[in-house]
């Protein structure tokens, strides 16, 4: 992997085999040659950031090695970043997507899985916002399909996410689907949860999450909330 420095970590995911990841050394690694992620809006400070192992990601992971899989649902992890929790999918033997808008996520997917002996998981361009483009540049495909249960992690990090989350959730979601979001409490809950609520989504579940795996990057006690929506197709008539 050249232009960019990286280590290989091991995660301990209860319910699953430990994952071996490879992931970038630390957050000076920038490599952006052609250009592409500049023109997504990704700078030379939020670039390395889908090559960390984060907590939020652990916990969704974590939480998702739990839950039955169904023969027939389709899971889409957005911003997936690493993909901790579509490597855990993809192990489980379930329906998985994994999409990112950042040049380097689906390469690194791709080592991931065969690290951890996994077929090559499904991978899509997907990004929200003003950034958003309708050609990756890069071949790679755009998301443009529903699934029945979207998932993602720290995704709520300025006071624009909410509202432009939630289309691109509603634009992708079946009319009766199911949506995880791990947040690590950045404040902008309230307005997600309005924004979700004009596409018929309801707030299921706010459950607070004070625990920590003791094999996360991180000692201190994980501090967020899985927020978990609903959408039933009788009644929703967006």
């Amino acid at each position: 992997m050249p232009g960019y420095r990286t280590k290989l970590e091991s995660i301990a995911i209860a319910g699953v085999k430990n994952l071996v990841i490879r992931s970038l050394l630390d957050r000076q690694q920038f490599h952006d040659p052609q250009g592409i992620a500049l023109r997504r809006g990704i700078n030379s400070a939020t670039w390395p950031l889908f090559g960390m192992i984060w907590p939020s990601g652990i916990q969704l992971a974590t939480r998702l090695a739990s839950r039955p899989v169904c023969a027939n649902e389709r899971i889409l992890e957005i911003g997936c970043g690493l993909g901790l929790a579509s490597l855990v999918a993809q192990h489980r033997g379930a329906r998985i997507t994994a999409s990112d808008c950042h040049p380097l996520a689906e390469t690194f997917l791709d080592e991931n899985a065969r690290l951890n002996d996994l077929p090559l998981l499904r991978y899509k361009y997907g990004q929200w916002g003003s950034q958003a483009v309708a050609d990756p540049e890069d071949d790679t495909a755009v998301l443009a399909s529903q699934y029945d249960l979207i998932i993602g992690s720290d995704l709520l990090y300025d006071r624009d996410m909410p509202k432009d989350l939630a289309q691109f959730i509603d634009r992708h979601a079946a009319p009766q689907a199911e949506v995880w979001l791990v947040d690590p409490n950045r404040g902008h809950r309230p307005a997600f949860n309005r924004h979700m609520a004009t596409h018929g989504f309801v707030l299921a579940a706010d459950e607070r999450l004070n625990d920590q795996p003791p094999e996360a990057a991180s000692a201190d006690p994980y501090k967020g909330r899985l927020l978990v929506y609903h959408r039933n197709a009788q009644g929703f008539g967006n």
